[in-house]
């Protein structure tokens, strides 16, 4: 594993903080949840601590009374505005958007060309220092060498084409390829509840293969600072990507041990071989393989150095397990006993 980091939990500012005199505003597109659901909740606290203004659109599909959207009235009482719409629709996004002009965008919204070209044109006229993409670290193909680099070979994705628009339009753009979130304000909690579901309950967990496999699992207030890292930066950050993640990779046997420490029970495992079975979807929170990024480029371009480790944070992930209530709750492992009742 890499370097060890110590835990730095989310600073909060008042409405009452220094920032009012200042010219950059920020520009924040969020979308409905899953995997990079809470990144604009921590780019706008980060992006106020840098001292610009900040306004979110929220795609209008969000459960707001869940997780991070049911906390967007702290980022209110920062100086955070806040818009629900239809992100999809250029007619609500013209409307929103006239008269107004932004020096930052950050794109968590956009999957494909027709989803980020009315608000990407209008940064194109507002003459943006940035415009940061949130795109994906899938996009790898699989057969890459590990870790992955930023000109390793892709698939043809939607992020991909978005990539590329911005480029081929001359926008002065970073994007950036996170890689399996995790942290305060989570919106996808299956990376790592997958592990404590089975420990916490004496359960043995099926890994594919013998569990050597890494991945860059990383901390989403990382993730969110490699990306505000562009401001004042924007010169270096111009027409470049990045991959997302964390400095520190963790093995599959390892998550594992790091969740029995925090559980206080035995991390009990068996390998198995993913070709054996029919697994469903889910069946296991990663992939099969070794699948991790490098985040080098951003630490030599942009100066950007992660501050948490999987290893810091495991017991504090265990307490909001259990606040969230999910150590009490009724479980099915269906798909665990079919590979464990197999002989290997």
């Amino acid at each position: 594993m890499g370097r060890m980091g110590g835990f730095v939990k989310p600073s909060v500012r008042g409405a009452t903080s220094p920032l009012a005199l200042h010219m950059d505003a920020a520009l924040i597109l969020q979308n409905k949840g899953g995997g990079h659901g809470e990144i604009g909740y921590h780019l706008a606290k980060q992006l106020r601590d840098k001292g610009l203004d900040v306004r979110i659109l929220q795609a209008a599909d969000a459960k707001m009374n869940k997780p991070p959207f049911r906390d967007y009235g702290e980022l209110k009482g920062m100086g955070v505005e806040i818009d629900n719409l239809d992100l999809a629709d250029p007619a609500a996004l013209e409307k929103a958007l006239e008269g107004k002009t932004y020096t930052h965008v950050f794109d968590n919204f956009a999957k494909d060309v027709k989803t980020v070209e009315t608000v990407a044109m209008k940064a194109k006229e507002w003459g943006v220092k940035n415009y940061c993409y949130v795109s994906s670290a899938g996009m790898y193909q699989a057969s890459v060498p590990q870790p992955m680099m930023e000109d390793a070979e892709t698939k043809v994705t939607g992020q991909r084409e978005v990539e590329m628009f911005l480029d081929q339009n001359g926008l002065a753009y970073t994007a950036f390829r996170p890689q399996y979130i995790y942290g305060p304000k989570t919106n996808k909690r299956d990376y790592l509840d997958w592990f404590f579901d089975r420990i916490s309950r004496d359960r043995v967990c099926p890994l594919p293969g013998d569990g050597s496999q890494l991945a860059s699992v990383s901390h989403v207030e990382d993730v969110a600072s490699m990306m505000t890292s562009v401001v004042g930066k924007e010169d270096a950050a111009a027409r470049q990507i990045f991959n997302c993640g964390t400095e520190s990779f963790v093995s599959y046997q390892g998550i594992c041990d790091l969740v029995g420490q925090a559980v206080g029970k035995p991390a009990r495992t068996q390998g198995y071989n993913p070709k054996d079975f029919e697994l469903p979807k889910g069946a296991f929170p990663f992939r099969n393989t070794d699948f991790y990024v490098s985040p080098a480029k951003a630490k030599s371009v942009l100066g950007w150095s992660s501050k948490h480790t999987l290893a810091d944070d495991v017991a504090w992930y265990y307490e909001s397990y259990k606040l969230a209530g999910l150590a009490a709750k009724d479980l099915e492992f269906a798909t665990d006993d079919m590979i464990l009742q197999t002989k290997v």
